[in-house]
């Protein structure tokens, strides 16, 4: 069993490394070495928590296509991460700073958590009481 799924993280791995394809790269390894970098630090807008440079989806090509322009440009990583902060959003960031309008994406895991404690308590501490209703019956057969 744990060889069938360390086969399958290894598959997995393989084809999230293949998302980058070699028409996309930049001739310059230094060049592309930073795009690599700066797509890694990005999630992918339709593929949640999945890196630009990993996913597969059509946007996270053209992100990383647009990553690859501005490396050429001269952009800074600074430069093009916030151009894409801009368009996107810091949803954009898989790890977005920590600020008054980020409270709620870092919050929100600890306030589920809580939540969903709180249900298993109360459900396991006060069960279902069976109503008057349905106490009494029994059932006819047919």
């Amino acid at each position: 069993m744990l060889l069938r799924i360390s086969a399958v993280v290894v598959l997995c791995s393989l084809a999230a490394a293949q998302a980058v394809e070699p028409r996309e790269m930049l001739a310059n390894p230094v060049q592309e070495a930073r795009a690599r970098t700066i797509s890694q630090e990005l999630r992918c807008v339709v593929c949640q928590n999945e890196s630009v440079d990993t996913s597969e989806a059509g946007i996270a090509h053209d992100m990383r296509v647009l990553i690859r322009q501005r490396v050429e440009a001269g952009d800074s990583d600074r430069q093009i991460i916030g151009y894409l902060r801009s368009r996107y959003g810091d949803f954009v960031l898989l790890q977005p700073p920590l600020e008054g309008r980020t409270l709620l994406l870092w919050a929100a895991p600890a306030i589920a958590l809580g939540a969903g404690s709180v249900l298993v308590t109360l459900s396991l501490r006060y069960p279902r009481r069976r109503t008057r209703s349905t106490q009494g019956r029994t059932e006819r057969p047919r």
